[in-house]
């Protein structure tokens, strides 16, 4: 008897959440061919999508619990998911970080077709993918830029010396020791206040394969900086390399922290949105307000305007208006 009610319990699990799925189909993803996006719909679509990046320091892929495992989750809450298969490097940094730039170019372009918003379209990497997710989202162009990263124990410094040395040798092959490429591609170097989207780290106190102090927590003391809003849970144990696997001790505190992120984290305007720009220097930048991105004029003025406004802060400390002056603002990135 007890059998036969786990039985059917199982199926009726499985029919659940298949119920949740609309439809699943792959999407070539480089001209070779090799890069590919593997998409699953929900029946019942939010509006927000994930391009997930597994992990495999960047030697395979881990394409399950780093990947695929987790379509049925995002689904259930109203979530596309898409997880990327990327070229590896073999020594070409450029070769994933391409890929990984045209699959979010790629979902926003299909937003009609797919039922996205496509103002709210994340990130989310484990490990040496980790590595991948945060450095499209700090740099990346405009239209690749993802509205928020999620990061499971993450490799972020490529320096071997402080995050993980088979990623940054496949990575970088022979330019592993170059102090140029080594800045050029340690995501908590380029994190900024204009361009890098908000970020949940999920990893563990125990991982013995890449170093939280110089990695997951630079990271996010980098964003901490730059009064971006990051969120972080490490959990007491579980090394590395979990992803959606049952075995990990803490799986469902991590899956109901992941669901309460996804839940409260401010959704993106609609595709219609009125857009606001608000410029000016070091009181619109909000440079004596910690957390200028929550408490700063800007931040406000979303709050009160609603969701059919997009306002973003492009405040410059010290710059002005005058083309001739000695920090123009028409110079600056922002």
């Amino acid at each position: 008897m007890k059998k036969t009610l786990l039985l059917i319990s199982l199926v009726f699990c499985t029919l659940l959440t298949q119920a949740q799925t609309g439809r699943t189909f792959i999407v070539k993803n480089s001209t070779d061919g090799l890069s590919e996006l593997h998409v699953s719909l929900p029946r019942f679509p939010s509006g927000k999508a994930i391009v997930a990046c597994p992990g495999g320091a960047y030697g395979g892929l881990s394409f399950d619990k780093e990947g695929t495992d987790w379509a049925p989750f995002f689904n259930e809450r109203g979530i596309a998911y898409c997880t990327l298969k990327y070229r590896l490097p073999n020594g070409h940094p450029d070769v994933p970080v391409t890929d990984a730039c045209h699959a979010i170019k790629l979902v926003r372009d299909s937003a009609e077709a797919w039922k996205i918003n496509p103002y709210d379209v994340g990130i989310m990497g484990f490990s040496a993918g980790g590595h991948l997710a945060a450095t499209v989202s700090t740099q990346a162009p405009f239209e690749s830029r993802p509205d928020f990263s999620i990061l499971f124990y993450p490799v972020i410094s490529i320096d071997e010396r402080l995050g993980h040395q088979g990623s940054t040798r496949r990575f970088l092959g022979e330019q592993k020791n170059d102090p140029v490429m080594i800045k050029r591609y340690s995501a908590e170097r380029h994190v900024d206040h204009f361009s890098t989207p908000p970020a949940l780290l999920l990893l563990s106190n125990d991982d013995r394969v890449v170093p939280p102090v110089s990695n997951a927590i630079a990271y996010y003391t980098a964003m901490r900086k730059a009064g971006n809003e990051c969120t972080m849970h490490i959990y007491p144990s579980g090394d590395h390399g979990w992803g959606y696997a049952s075995w990990f001790k803490h799986h469902e505190q991590m899956l109901a922290d992941l669901d309460y992120w996804l839940k409260n984290h401010r959704a993106q305007p609609k595709q219609e949105a009125v857009r606001v720009a608000c410029l000016g220097n070091s009181i619109t930048r909000g440079s004596c307000i910690n957390m200028a991105s929550i408490h700063g004029y800007p931040a406000q003025l979303q709050k009160l305007l609603g969701n059919s406004y997009r306002v973003r802060n492009f405040g410059m400390p010290g710059y002005t208006m005058l083309r001739q002056g000695d920090f123009p603002y028409m110079s600056s990135k922002a």
